[in-house]
């Protein structure tokens, strides 16, 4: 990971604030305070997301969204808690922004235009 900052989506669990793309750091301490622990990556494609690796021995709430999105994408993980942040996929898995696809995905599933 560099210290540049990319275009991400960023789903907090917490149903009442809204999801938004914007401008984050991807150094491992700004990634780690925003999904509230140590990092997981779920890698798909183009693109990825980091989860807190410590979910599921935690208290956070459930994201049902991230899920929603990630199940949409192909993928079933059970029991996503916590803040999810998806970006995008470079060349050799260098962080990238997230790719316009998944954004577009997210604002039908959620019938919303996402903040940038």
């Amino acid at each position: 990971m560099d210290n540049r900052t990319y275009l991400a989506l960023v789903i907090p669990a917490n149903n009442a604030e809204a999801m938004r793309i914007e401008q984050v750091e991807t150094d491992r301490e700004a990634l780690e305070a925003l999904v509230g622990g140590p990092l997981e990556s779920v890698i798909r494609g183009d693109w990825h997301v980091y989860l807190n690796a410590e979910s599921v021995t935690t208290l956070l709430p459930v994201n049902f969204r991230a899920g929603q999105l990630l199940h949409e994408c192909g993928l079933d993980l059970d029991g996503i808690r916590g803040t999810a942040v998806f970006l995008g996929r470079g060349e050799h898995g260098a962080e990238a922004d997230l790719p316009e696809h998944l954004a577009r995905l997210a604002e039908e599933l959620f019938g919303a235009p996402l903040a940038a």
